[in-house]
């Protein structure tokens, strides 16, 4: 199947997700875990992914799928596939517990270790985003209208940026990476995905994250900040990788609206700043 035959397909089974982590999150009767590398899940989480796996694995019976939930899968295995579904079913989990709906389904395509596809569903407001390869970046409103999106593109000379960062994450932290010439103001959100989507959208100039994250958390908005004009970088300014590491887990990164900027200098060289407190 092409990508303009499975966008529709993906979009449809991401927001299936999403209304069933919306339900659970209505109703308010969920289990609640710690995994082993200290993180929650929820039974939202285990049922989203029952639900995204068993339909994307109708869908394309020969692509594989690599979860979140169930990512206990050697390199030795992973580097043999040539595509694959990378998901996360509930990004933004401790957003879920807490209440505050910034949490979504993420889907992604990954062909030759580059995300090809990408599909996030925001359950609480009802929007979809999405991209495929060549394509473009587009938005689905609550409503159900279709349009493109596109980053911010600056004018010379740069005054002022807006910067996404999680609610999570210390503001003054996040401030002290970037250069103090410029004004900076703060937009403060849940999931990941969200904020990277925010900044494919134009309402953030960029979403800087220092702190782990996994692959699944950046595949799926990487498509779709590149079609909309921007870029995804580790914080050293380098592309980020996708399977072809014994970890899956990302490096610090930073998402940029405008490539242009020079982001370089944006950034603060501290490598103390290069890990979350």
């Amino acid at each position: 199947m092409t990508l303009n035959h499975l966008i529709p397909e993906v979009i449809d089974i991401a927001q299936a997700s999403g209304r069933l982590i919306l339900d659970i999150y209505q109703n308010g009767q969920f289990e609640q875990h710690i995994k082993s590398d200290n993180t929650p899940v929820t039974s939202a989480d285990l049922a989203a992914n029952q639900l995204v796996v068993e339909r994307l694995s109708l869908l394309t019976p020969d692509i594989p799928v690599l979860s979140e939930e169930d990512a206990n899968i050697s390199l030795t295995e992973r580097s043999q596939w040539p595509r694959y579904w990378l998901i996360d079913p509930l990004d933004g989990t401790q957003e879920f517990i807490a209440g505050s709906g910034d949490f979504a389904t993420i889907i992604a395509l990954i062909e030759n270790n580059k995300p090809v596809m990408g599909v996030v569903y925001a359950p609480v407001s009802g929007v979809t985003y999405y991209a495929a390869q060549g394509q473009g970046a587009h938005k689905i409103t609550a409503d159900g209208e279709t349009c493109v999106i596109s980053t911010n593109k600056h004018q010379s000379p740069l005054r002022a940026l807006t910067i996404a960062i999680s609610r999570r994450q210390n503001v003054d932290i996040t401030k002290a990476r970037f250069d103090s010439q410029y004004q900076y103001d703060v937009v403060e959100l849940g999931s990941a995905s969200l904020k990277a989507c925010l900044v494919a959208e134009g309402g953030a100039d960029c979403y800087l994250r220092l702190g782990p994250t996994g692959e699944w958390d950046t595949a799926a908005t990487q498509c779709i900040v590149e079609e909309a004009g921007g870029r995804i970088f580790n914080t050293h300014i380098t592309p980020l990788s996708y399977n072809l590491r014994q970890t899956l887990e990302n490096p610090n990164f930073i998402v940029l609206g405008d490539e242009q900027l020079p982001w370089t200098s944006i950034l603060t060289a501290d490598d103390r700043l290069m890990t979350a407190e």
